[in-house]
C-alpha cells in the first residue's frame, strides 16, 4: 500500500528531527540516544506497509536497543549505521514515491548534500521558493506566536554568531550555535507551512553543515550570503509579526530564489564570486532602526543570578539552563507595574509628611512609615530593574552595519565592542537605535581614512572603531571612538562661514567650534554620497539625546581620531531632579542640566542692548531668563540679587534661570500630562510630590529655545 501524502509529510517531519539527534550525537555520549531511539519507532509506525523500508529502520533501532540495554554511550558503528539510514531514508522514500527500484540500504547512500533536499522535496517540491507566506492564521494563531518568538531570538544569535565568525572562521562554538538556530527555524517552519523560509534555512543549513565537518571553510563571501539570508528570514519573521498583531496578513513576497542559488553556489564552490541580486533586498535589519515597541509586545525579564553563576560576555549561545532563568512578560504589565509602584511612592511620601506633623507622640507611627519607606525604595528599584535590558543587540546591529560600509567604502576596519551587557531601560535603547547608526556611518565615512591613506601616515592599514557602554555617576556613557584623521576645528569654522551659520568676525572657542557640526544643514563633506553629506545626520543625533534628557560631548585630536561621548540617563520612568520654587508654584529641573546655583551680586548683573539681561559668570556672559516672565506667574524675587540663579546646560550653551527658592533635590516618577499639555514648550512632564502638590518637570532645551 502506498504511502499517502499526508503520511509523507509527518515522515519528513520526523525524519528532520531525527537527523538533528544523529548530527548533534557523539560517540562516547549517550546524548540523543534516547529521543533517536523513540523517533526511529515513530517512522517505524509510518513506513509499516513498506517492508523495504521498515526492515533496515527496525534493525538500526535494533542496535539502538542492545546499546540502552547496556547503558552503553553511542560507539562509532552505531553512530555510523543511524546516520546512513538518515541519508539513505530520504531517497528511498523518494525512490518508492516515484516509482523508482528502493536502492538496499547496504549500498552507498548518495552525498548528504544532495540526499538531504530529497527529504525537504516530500513536502515542498510543489512549493516555489517565491511565494507569498501562507500562514493559516485562524489555526496556527498561537503556534505562529511561539515560532515568532523562537524566530526572533534565533536571528539575534545568528547575526551574532556570523560576527564572530567573521574575525575567527573556525570558532566551533559559533558554528556550532548558528547551525542549531538554521536547523530549528527550518524544522518548525517546515511544521507550519512557511515554505520560503523552510526552504532557505534548509539550503544555508547544508551549507554549514559543510563547513562543520570541515569539507569547506567560512569566508567573507560565506558569511555576506549568509548574512543576507538570515536578512530575509528577518523580513519573513516581520511578516508574521504584522498578521499576529495588527491582522496584516502577507501580501508582498520576500524573494529568496537568489540567495538559496547564491548559498548553492556557494556550498559548491566556496570562492564563486556572487553576483549582486537583481530582485528587491531584503530588509537589511542593520540600516533600519528597529520599529518601536508596540504595547501588547514582549520583553524578556531576566531572573536573579546568584553572584558566583556570572560568567564573561559570550558571542552566542543560550544554553537551556540560561533560557529556563527568563520569562516572557508584556510590556503593558510592566508599564501598569511601574504606575502602581509609583502611586505607592507617592502615598509613602505623604505617609512621611503626615508623621512628621503627627509630633513627638507619633514615634511609633514615624518608625512604621520608615520601613514602608525602606520596603517601597527596595520595590521600586525592582520594578526599574525589569524594563532595564542589555544594549547588546543595539551594539551587535552597529557591529553588523559597520562591516557592511566598510565593504562599500572599500575600508578595513576593527570593529570591537565592550560593556554589551550594560542595561538601559528598554524606551532608551529604542530611541538610541537612529543616533548610534548616524554616529557609525559619519566614523566610517569622515572618520578612517582609505588603507592607502592610513599607511601613507605611517598608521595600520586597518582602521579602529570601538563602541563601548559603562556607568558613569547616575548616568549610562555610549562612547564612539576611532583612529581616523580627527575632527579639524578650522576647517570646520571655515566651513560654517561659508555657510553663513558663524559670523565672520566671531572667535568661537574650540568646544563651540566642535559643536557647529550638530548644527542642521552643516556638513563637511565635499560631495554627497548615498551615506552622508547633506548635513541632516548629526542634528538629528543631538536633537534624539536630548530628548532622552541626555547630552553629547566630542574630544578630537587631529590625525589621531575622534571620540563621541553620549551621556543618558539609566530610566525614563524616574528622574533625579532639582526642584525650585517661583512664587507658590515648584518646578523640577532636571540634575542632568543643572551645572550649579548661585545668588549673584548685583554688579554681576548687567543690561546689554538687544541682548537683555546677563550674568557676568567668572568673565563669561550667560544671558539671564526670569522663570515667572516665561509661565506669566506671580513671583517674588523681582532682581537677580535677591533670589538664585541656576545655571542650565543646553547643546554646550549656558544660560541662567531665576527662581525665588532651591527647594530640595530628589528623585521624582515621571507622569505624563496628557495630549492637552503635550506639546506645551518648556515642560516635559509631571509629577506629584510628597505634600500631594503637582510640579512640572522643565525641559532646559525646547524652554530655553521658546525663550
Amino acid at each position: 500500500m502506498p504511502i499517502s501524502s499526508d503520511q509523507l509529510a509527518r515522515i519528513d517531519e520526523t525524519l528532520n528531527r531525527l537527523a538533528t539527534e544523529s548530527i548533534l550525537a557523539q560517540a562516547g555520549r549517550d546524548d540523543g540516544l534516547v529521543p533517536a531511539f523513540s523517533l526511529l519507532g515513530d517512522i517505524r509506525d509510518l513506513c509499516a506497509a513498506e517492508p523495504a523500508l521498515a526492515e533496515p529502520i527496525l534493525a538500526v533501532r535494533a542496535v539502538l536497543e542492545k546499546l540502552l540495554d547496556a547503558a552503553q554511550p553511542f560507539d562509532e558503528p552505531s553512530l555510523g549505521e543511524l546516520r546512513w539510514l538518515v541519508e539513505w531514508l530520504p531517497v528511498a522514500i523518494e525512490c518508492g514515491r516515484t516509482g523508482q527500484p528502493v536502492p538496499p540500504f547496504g549500498a552507498q547512500p548518495a552525498p548528504a548534500v544532495e540526499a538531504v533536499p530529497a527529504a525537504a522535496s516530500t513536502s515542498a517540491a510543489a512549493a516555489p521558493a517565491d511565494a507569498v507566506l501562507d500562514l493559516h492564521i485562524d489555526e496556527n494563531r498561537e503556534l505562529l506566536g511561539e515560532f515568532h518568538s523562537e524566530a526572533v531570538d534565533h536571528l539575534q544569535q545568528i547575526e551574532a554568531a556570523l560576527l564572530a565568525l567573521d574575525h575567527q572562521p573556525d570558532d566551533p562554538e559559533a558554528l556550532n550555535s548558528i547551525f542549531r538556530s538554521f536547523h530549528t527555524i527550518k524544522g518548525n517552519a517546515g511544521f507550519l507551512g512557511l515554505m520560503p523560509m523552510h526552504t532557505l534555512a534548509h539550503e544555508v543549513e547544508s551549507l554549514l553543515d559543510l563547513a562543520r565537518n570541515h569539507k569547506l571553510r567560512l569566508n567573507a563571501a560565506i558569511i555576506t550570503e549568509i548574512l543576507r539570508s538570515r536578512d530575509a528570514l528577518q523580513a519573513l519573521t516581520q511578516q508574521i509579526a504584522r498578521a499576529l498583531e495588527k491582522g496584516h496578513l502577507p501580501d508582498q513576497v520576500v524573494p529568496v530564489a537568489h540567495l538559496i542559488a547564491a548559498v548553492k553556489q556557494l556550498a559548491a564552490n566556496p570562492h564563486a564570486t556572487i553576483a549582486p541580486a537583481t530582485g528587491p533586498a531584503p530588509v537589511a535589519m542593520a540600516e533600519v532602526p528597529p520599529p518601536a515597541e508596540e504595547p501588547g509586545e514582549s520583553v524578556v525579564v531576566p531572573m536573579p543570578v546568584a553572584p558566583g553563576e556570572a560568567s564573561g560576555p559570550r558571542p552566542v549561545g543560550v544554553t537551556k539552563a540560561a533560557a529556563s532563568t527568563t520569562v516572557r512578560v508584556n510590556t503593558e504589565k510592566l508599564d501598569s507595574l511601574m504606575d502602581v509602584v509609583g502611586e505607592l511612592v507617592i502615598v509613602q511620601s505623604q505617609l512621611i509628611e503626615s508623621s512628621r506633623q503627627g509630633g513627638e507622640g507619633s514615634s511609633l507611627l514615624q518608625r512604621n512609615v520608615a520601613q514602608l519607606a525602606r520596603i517601597a525604595k527596595e520595590l521600586q528599584h525592582t520594578a526599574m530593574s525589569l524594563r532595564m535590558i542589555p544594549i547588546k543587540p543595539a551594539f551587535q546591529k552597529m557591529e553588523r552595519l559597520a562591516r557592511d560600509l566598510a565593504r562599500d567604502f572599500d575600508k578595513k576596519v576593527a570593529f570591537a565592542t565592550s560593556g554589551e551587557d550594560t542595561e538601559l531601560d528598554r524606551t532608551v535603547i529604542e530611541e538610541i537605535g537612529d543616533p548610534l547608526v548616524h554616529m557609525v556611518r559619519n566614523a566610517l565615512d569622515h572618520g578612517l581614512e582609505t588603507p592607502a591613506d592610513r599607511v601613507a601616515a605611517g598608521k595600520p592599514e586597518t582602521g579602529t572603531l570601538h563602541l563601548k557602554a559603562y556607568h558613569q555617576g547616575g548616568s549610562i556613557v555610549i562612547e564612539l571612538q576611532d583612529d581616523g584623521r580627527g575632527i579639524d576645528p578650522e576647517k570646520i569654522l571655515a566651513k560654517a562661514r561659508a555657510q553663513g551659520l558663524v559670523a565672520a568676525n566671531a572667535t568661537p572657542s574650540r568646544e563651540e567650534t566642535m559643536n557647529l557640526i550638530f548644527l542642521p544643514g552643516f556638513s563637511t563633506a565635499a560631495k554627497v554620497t548615498a551615506v552622508s553629506g547633506r548635513g541632516v545626520g548629526m542634528d538629528v543625533v543631538r536633537r534624539n539625546i536630548e530628548k532622552l534628557r541626555g547630552k553629547i560631548e566630542i574630544s578630537s585630536a587631529v590625525g589621531h581620531g575622534s571620540t563621541f561621548k553620549v551621556k543618558l540617563p539609566l530610566t525614563m520612568a524616574i528622574i533625579d531632579g532639582l526642584i525650585v520654587r517661583v512664587g507658590g508654584d515648584r518646578f523640577i529641573l532636571p540634575s542632568t542640566s543643572v551645572q550649579r546655583a548661585l545668588r549673584p551680586s548685583r554688579e554681576h548683573i548687567s543690561t546689554i542692548h538687544g541682548r537683555g539681561e546677563v550674568l557676568d559668570l567668572r568673565g563669561k556672559f550667560v544671558p539671564v531668563h526670569r522663570l515667572h516672565h516665561r509661565f506669566g506667574i506671580p513671583h517674588e524675587a523681582e532682581n537677580p540679587w535677591e533670589g538664585i540663579v541656576v545655571i542650565v546646560e543646553n547643546g554646550g550653551r549656558l544660560s541662567a534661570l531665576l527662581v525665588d527658592e532651591m527647594v530640595s533635590k530628589q528623585e521624582v516618577v515621571i507622569k505624563n500630562l496628557g495630549a492637552f499639555m503635550q506639546n506645551v514648550p518648556g515642560v516635559s512632564g509631571g509629577a506629584i510630590l510628597g505634600d500631594g502638590n503637582i510640579a512640572l518637570i522643565l525641559d532646559p532645551a525646547s524652554l530655553l529655545n521658546a525663550a
